[in-house]
């Protein structure tokens, strides 16, 4: 938990945050709020919420940090915060690609895992006009075989639309900047393309953590 705005004295919703987490630590203090529920992390230190956003935080499920303003008073229906997101780039082989395949939208990609499997990790958010032409004119149709040929890959995460995507032959290898939040290997949200690594081959891609493989 990282805020309170009712009581039963009374709402909190004009009192500023400070007085808002205040009051939330001290229930936590008393015993008041326990087991299912935990205090979230908070801190005034610049160097402590830089230190949170390394990636390395991910793996114990922290995305980013989110900033308040101590003075502020809660505003229903409108943000009044901001979210950072912790960022990390990495390495995968564009497997299939939305829109037309000499200029692709977006980029489905993957990793082999030590079975060999293709499995999907990623996809990208639109691709920019250099993009498209950039990668597009390393790409080639998948043959039938190709393990994806078949796959239905949701819109996005939670949802049960499909989308309609294009198998291409998985040789081309890219960078790419995602956050931390990545549930059984794959990455929850759209990751922003970088560039093509033509000095990688998909054979030097580290395969997906074995213990966080989902379906291929």
């Amino acid at each position: 938990m990282f805020d309170i705005l009712d009581t039963a004295d009374g709402p909190l919703l004009d009192e500023p945050y400070r007085a808002r987490r205040a009051l939330l630590e001290e229930l936590f203090a008393h015993g008041v709020l326990a087991d299912p529920f935990v205090l979230c992390s908070a801190t005034t230190d610049r160097a402590t919420a830089e230190d949170w956003l390394d990636p390395a935080w991910g793996a114990a499920g922290i995305e980013g940090v989110v900033v308040k303003g101590l003075a502020q008073p809660y505003q229903p229906g409108r943000r009044g915060w901001i979210k950072v997101r912790a960022r990390d780039s990495a390495e995968a082989v564009v497997a299939a690609v939305t829109g037309r395949v000499t200029a692709p939208s977006t980029l489905l990609l993957g990793r082999y895992d030590a079975r060999g499997r293709l499995r999907f990790i990623a996809r990208t958010a639109p691709l920019s006009a250099t993009a498209r032409r950039e990668v597009g004119g390393l790409l080639y149709p998948a043959d039938d075989n190709h393990p994806w040929e078949q796959r239905r890959f949701s819109a996005g995460w939670g949802t049960r639309e499909a989308i309609d995507h294009r198998p291409v032959q998985p040789d081309v290898v890219v960078e790419f900047a995602g956050d931390t939040a990545v549930d059984a290997g794959r990455y929850r949200h759209p990751v922003r393309y970088l560039r093509v690594r033509d000095d990688m081959s998909p054979e030097q891609l580290p395969p997906p953590d074995p213990r966080e493989q989902g379906p291929s």
